[in-house]
């Protein structure tokens, strides 16, 4: 078959395609209620959109030859941003800021049950008790209105919504909104696998909220977007909930709203220095002369290893994001918002296999005029992902202030250290049956600890500690321990490291 006859072919399977899903989402919007009818199917049509354009994209969304070192004056350091100050005027300027946190997740990887925001973290706070403390502080300290929003996805949405009650007394309005609820495709036939709207029964598994790049038709479509343009706000400040280091920076903001060249940023990055455990953040580029996020799942596999290199690309994305209020809404009418398209593949309980399509907040990026990344203290990037941070953000490393952890001082150097436990201290639930107070830290460089072990009271580790305990040993660390280059071993010999 020629190329032309071969291409044609493709574009009529494609079109088959299209045209089997439009029936079938069709068919689920039929199933719908009267009021869960306008939502789902503003949900829907925005899924066809998403999978229009996969359809139409093949390979990796880079061209290789194209990425370039951003260009100096594109990446900002911090420390010039701080030096500038801050104006007498600071709170005039809070007040045109909301603060948005991404709230869809689960701690299902930490075996939790329910949103991820709502586990302990620090003193019996959560992750979500930490943010409204931090807002709090800012609008009693300068006297403000920083309102908070969190974008839930249909999985967190109702147990968020039962504990926001608690929050009724404190000094910060709190807004939710929910981000979209897309049906995963069988990856065989790329038919949905929903067959009706319910999220119940059969169909717990058959849908996906589509990753945070989703915030800007949301957030859109929610009527926020236009109610807090309408209160005179002018910046959105996105971060992830789980991300402890993600606080109300004042500097960045002044930077925004008073630009030394008077021309103001649509789109801020906060990125970071990377270390050898960040090898696959996003990292910012130049491409076709603009800035733009790269992420390892569009790298062409001859170029991982160059992507994950930390001499070539030495800053990868926080996920901590400064936006404009107005430019979100004027490109979301133009349609004009282009995000790369994150294919995620995923075996369900039953066996089948499905993918989900999704997209990412900062691959927008791009769309903004006048982008900026600022290279940020790694201070600002402390995520909860696993219950090795878990033990980082609880341990005497950091102070609690306000709702913000910051490294103590009596840390000597201002790396955090490097801790990986093993899969018995996967789960919270395990993770805090197996110490009994949190071990001092303050001398730590790095931490590995296999097989069931357990931590008396008033343990202190320094250095390199390495504990390893056999199939069927128990290691129990005895209180009052101090290890200091040590490792221990399945027939608890203490060796000197």
């Amino acid at each position: 078959m020629s190329q032309d006859g071969a291409s044609q072919f493709q574009e009529v399977i494609r079109q088959e395609l299209e045209l089997s899903v439009k029936k079938e989402l069709e068919k689920i919007l039929t199933t719908a209620s009267s009021h869960e009818f306008e939502h789902t199917k503003k949900d829907l049509d925005g899924f066809r959109k998403l999978f229009h354009r996969f359809l139409q994209e093949k390979g990796p969304s880079v061209d290789w030859g194209k990425i370039q070192r951003p260009p100096e004056d594109s990446i900002q350091p911090y420390e010039k941003i701080k030096a500038r100050g801050l104006p007498d005027n600071i709170s005039s300027v809070l007040n045109k800021l909301v603060v948005v946190k991404l709230n869809g997740g689960l701690g299902t990887s930490m075996g939790c049950k329910g949103p991820k925001s709502l586990i302990g973290v620090r003193n019996e706070n959560t992750f979500l008790d930490l943010t409204v403390q931090q807002i709090e502080h800012l609008n009693k300290t300068y006297n403000t209105d920083v309102p908070l929003v969190l974008m839930n996805s249909f999985n967190t949405d109702e147990d968020t919504k039962k504990i926001l009650q608690k929050y009724n007394h404190c000094r910060v309005k709190i807004y939710t909104f929910n981000q979209s609820r897309y049906p995963r495709i069988n990856k065989e036939s790329l038919l949905p696998v929903a067959k009706d709207v319910s999220y119940s029964g059969e169909n717990t598994e058959a849908w996906y909220p589509p990753g945070h790049g989703d915030i800007y038709a949301s957030f859109y479509n929610s009527g926020l977007l236009d109610t807090f343009i309408g209160e005179g706000k002018e910046y959105i400040f996105v971060s992830n909930i789980d991300n402890l280091g993600a606080t109300v920076d004042l500097y960045i903001l002044n930077h925004l709203m008073n630009p030394p060249n008077g021309k103001r940023c649509e789109f801020v990055m906060e990125v970071t220095n990377k270390t050898r455990a960040d090898v696959k953040g996003g990292t910012l580029t130049q491409y076709e002369g603009k800035l733009r996020l790269v992420e390892i799942a569009q790298v062409p596999k001859a170029h991982v290893d160059e992507f994950k290199s930390v001499s070539k690309f030495k800053i990868f994305n926080t996920n901590n994001l400064w936006i404009s209020l107005g430019a979100v809404k004027r490109l979301q009418e133009q349609n004009a918002i282009d995000m790369e398209i994150i294919v995620n593949a995923k075996t369900l309980d039953g066996g089948l296999n499905v993918i989900q399509l999704e997209t990412a907040v900062g691959a927008a990026i791009k769309s903004f005029e006048n982008s900026l990344g600022i290279n940020v203290p790694r201070s600002r990037f402390l995520p909860v992902k696993t219950t090795s941070d878990l033990l980082l953000v609880m341990s005497n490393l950091y102070s609690l202030n306000a709702g913000s952890l910051t490294m103590s001082e009596k840390r000597e150097f201002p790396t955090v250290p490097l801790v990986k436990l093993g899969s018995s201290f996967t789960k919270v639930q395990d993770y805090l049956r197996r110490f009994e107070s949190i071990p001092d830290m303050l001398e730590l460089d790095h931490l590995t600890v296999s097989g069931d072990v357990t931590f008396g009271k008033n343990v202190s580790l320094k250095g390199t500690v390495i504990i390893i305990a056999n199939h069927g040993d128990r290691i129990d660390i005895p209180p009052g321990a101090v290890l200091e280059n040590k490792i221990v071993s399945g027939n608890l010999r203490i060796l000197d490291h």
